[in-house]
């Protein structure tokens, strides 16, 4: 369970781009993070994983307070925390296997790390879970000749590496065509059911939050405007969160064969 309470990060004296966010995350959980450009969604997320040092407030992940931790006990607490970038974050010139390979680093030593020499447990589960995400066939590739559809998969086996206990999407469909994003979003919503694992993810895409998810986050200038089900995020909710600042992507491509109640109960497995 992820327990946020009363979030708050400043930069300077600027006004805070977070604003007291309270927010719990439980179970199997598919959340979305929904708001207009600098509404706070990377930035709540990089606070999880403190990759932003929060200002004040509590962020408790199954019970460990993040907020404090340092040194070795922050980069304990990090392994159980997977993260989906947007921009893929891969080494390009390394191969799936060793990219995917990278999510193990924090539970090897420092000598098995620079010689690349993992444990044949986490070679068998890499192999395991980019079989289930359909790209075992490229283990030996370079990352950088494969697409972005392809990247990002192999960006989601790497955090599942980790052995997380929840999974954080930052924008993980905006550099991906409206196929391919459907697709990431139909994978993600499976693994989570699958795992039992939750996941949040930061969105810019409306449509994909409402289909896919099972539970819409709205964020405006840091505060927190909606907390609901998709079902209950209507025109007013929408003009809440970005009346007068940005048009939101209503956008949705479908899968052939899919619907969004297919997509809700991860049926579309055989697509990805």
């Amino acid at each position: 369970m992820l327990e946020i309470s009363k979030l708050v990060k400043r930069y300077g004296n600027d006004e805070p781009v977070l604003q007291e966010l309270d927010l719990v995350v439980e179970g199997s959980s598919v959340v979305a993070i929904v708001g207009a450009s600098g509404a706070g969604k990377s930035t709540m997320l990089r606070c999880i994983n403190r990759l932003v040092e929060p200002t004040s407030g509590s962020i408790r992940l199954n019970g460990n307070e993040l907020v404090k931790l340092k040194g070795a006990a922050l980069r304990r607490a990090r392994r159980k925390i997977g993260m989906v970038f947007q921009g893929f974050n891969l080494i390009d010139r390394l191969s799936v296997m060793e990219n995917v390979l990278a999510g193990r680093l924090g539970y090897v030593s420092l000598y098995q790390a620079i010689t690349r020499r993992y444990p044949r447990e986490d070679i068998e589960r890499a192999f395991t879970l980019m079989e289930r995400v359909g790209i075992a066939q490229y283990a030996n590739k370079r990352a950088d000749e494969l697409s972005g559809g392809e990247r990002q998969r192999v960006g989601v086996v790497r955090a599942l590496m980790q052995e997380p206990e929840i999974l954080l999407a930052d924008e993980p469909t905006a550099s991906l065509d409206p196929r391919t994003s459907e697709q990431i979003m139909i994978l993600l919503q499976s693994l989570a059911s699958e795992l039992s694992l939750p996941v949040l993810i930061n969105i810019h895409n409306v449509a994909q939050a409402k289909t896919y998810t099972e539970r819409i986050v709205g964020l405006r200038h840091g505060k927190m405007i909606f907390d609901g089900v998709p079902d209950d995020f209507n025109k007013e909710a929408l003009d809440a969160i970005y009346g007068g600042i940005e048009a939101p992507d209503e956008e949705i491509t479908r899968q052939p064969g899919s619907s969004p109640k297919q997509g809700k109960q991860g049926a579309a497995h055989d697509q990805i």
